[in-house]
């Protein structure tokens, strides 16, 4: 029987079990690692989930004691199953594995992927934050604009009890307020429901898409990270970010989503230097030639300019984009110094120990504050350094409701920042609306 150990982070992970491992006789799963997610390390994948094979549930250790693990386990297969990190970083851990005497592996698409009874249509990204959330939210709201039923599939983030995240809908803020969501799962979550779309997600997704096709007449997979989907898509459009030249190739799985791509969209073309946009357009068309490309905007909009004109501003961004996503700031500071703002406080002077740790793992985070909250102590922490700074107002650029969450003392207020075409019709560029439109036509959805 191959002893099989799975690196990961509380996400793909799991799903790969749950699709290629919990009911192979051959293949025994000996533990999962983690990564990235605080609190992971130390649980167990539950029994009820694990399936009666492991009536005692499956060990989440830290990764960092990979080698232990391989050597105390018998392992003789380490199974990569993570995203957003560096090719470099990959072979590390491979090199790691390697030197045990184990195999290491990465289980792929036609493996791992679900396929649906209704028709899939994938948003995916070379990395986090290049704009792929506020791309599905609009793509939902367009859908539904046609009388069409839309379900929103959601990459997993089940940070919490893993056997009540089997399965997730969320139709409402009270539907997160009793999954007592994250700070991150909100970021995510929050903005679809204020869009008017239904919101799947959890850990078993052969279940999650079994319920989800009974209520929509279209999937649409939101998908975390630079992952490949989960679910089997009939278009599959991949977001680049115009703000980061020369990373199309540098990160996995972003590369693979990019070569898979039918649709690419050059996104943040509107911040971007014409140059640079040139730039990953080209890099675009050298690797993935056949695919069609868009342009796309994703313009920035203060709530309340006059309440940051003059003012201290403290800056929260969208948590993933600047820690995973490696951005040192988002659209947060970019409305504060286009805004007027008086001054940009650094969160350092106030930051708690929890987030002094974040900012000593991502030191290229500039001044601005992540909004990280994988449990209750870092929410606590995030809470305690606004309330703790100098600062007059506080700038939100994440998509939660940050003063409903935190209940903060200082004035909120919101950033919003939403996907837009960019194209030139004059030029024969097409608008993503007319491309879905066609694959309607294709599936006989139009």
């Amino acid at each position: 029987m191959k002893r099989v150990l799975i690196l990961g982070a509380a996400g793909r992970d799991f799903h790969n079990f749950n699709v290629v491992y919990r009911d192979d006789p051959d293949v025994r799963v000996v533990g999962f690692t983690a990564a990235q997610i605080p609190g992971m390390s130390g649980r167990r994948y539950p029994a009820g989930l694990a399936g009666p094979r492991y009536p005692d549930g499956i060990p989440i250790a830290d990764e960092a004691d990979l080698e232990q693990i391989c050597r105390r386990e018998g392992v003789d297969e380490v199974v990569f199953a993570y995203s957003d990190v560096t090719h470099d970083a990959v072979m590390h851990l491979a090199s790691r594995a390697l030197a045990t005497g184990a195999d290491f592996a990465l289980l792929g698409p036609e493996r791992t992927m679900l396929a649906a009874r209704v028709p899939v249509i994938a948003i995916s990204a070379i990395r986090t934050g290049c704009g792929k959330s506020q791309t599905a939210r609009w793509l939902g709201r367009w859908l539904r604009a046609r009388g069409l039923r839309v379900a929103v599939l959601r990459h997993p983030m089940p940070y919490g009890d893993l056997e009540r995240q089997r399965v997730q809908r969320f139709a409402s803020r009270r539907d997160l307020d009793r999954a007592a969501c994250s700070a991150e799962e909100r970021e995510e979550y929050e903005p679809h429901l204020a869009a008017g779309n239904v919101v799947f997600a959890g850990v078993d997704y052969r279940q999650i898409v079994a319920q989800a096709e009974q209520e929509a007449d279209l999937i649409v997979w939101d998908g975390g990270n630079n992952d490949f989907p989960l679910v089997r898509p009939n278009l599959h459009i991949v977001l680049v970010d115009a703000l980061r030249p020369g990373q199309a190739t540098a990160y996995h799985p972003g590369e693979a989503v990019l070569r898979m791509a039918e649709v690419v969209v050059v996104n943040k073309v509107d911040a971007a230097a014409a140059a640079d946009v040139r730039r990953v357009i080209d890099e675009v068309r050298a690797v993935n030639p056949g695919a069609t490309v868009v342009r796309a905007a994703s313009p920035v909009r203060v709530e309340d300019p006059a309440a940051i004109r003059g003012k201290r501003v403290l800056v929260v961004e969208d948590g993933p984009t600047i820690t995973h996503g490696g951005m040192a700031y988002g659209a947060g500071y970019v409305a504060a110094t286009m805004g007027g703002a008086g001054a940009v406080v650094d969160p350092r002077r106030s930051a708690a120990p929890a987030v002094e740790d974040l900012f000593r793992k991502y030191p290229h985070i500039g001044m601005v504050l992540p909004a990280v909250g994988y449990g209750p102590e870092q929410i606590a922490a995030l809470r305690d350094t606004i309330d703790r700074s100098d600062a007059d107002v506080v700038l939100s650029a994440t998509p939660i409701d940050l003063a409903a969450l935190l209940r903060i003392e200082k004035p909120v207020v919101r950033v919003r920042y939403e996907y837009a075409d960019a194209g030139e019709p004059t030029l024969g560029e097409p608008t993503l609306g007319e491309i879905v439109g066609r694959f309607l036509e294709r599936s006989g959805h139009a």
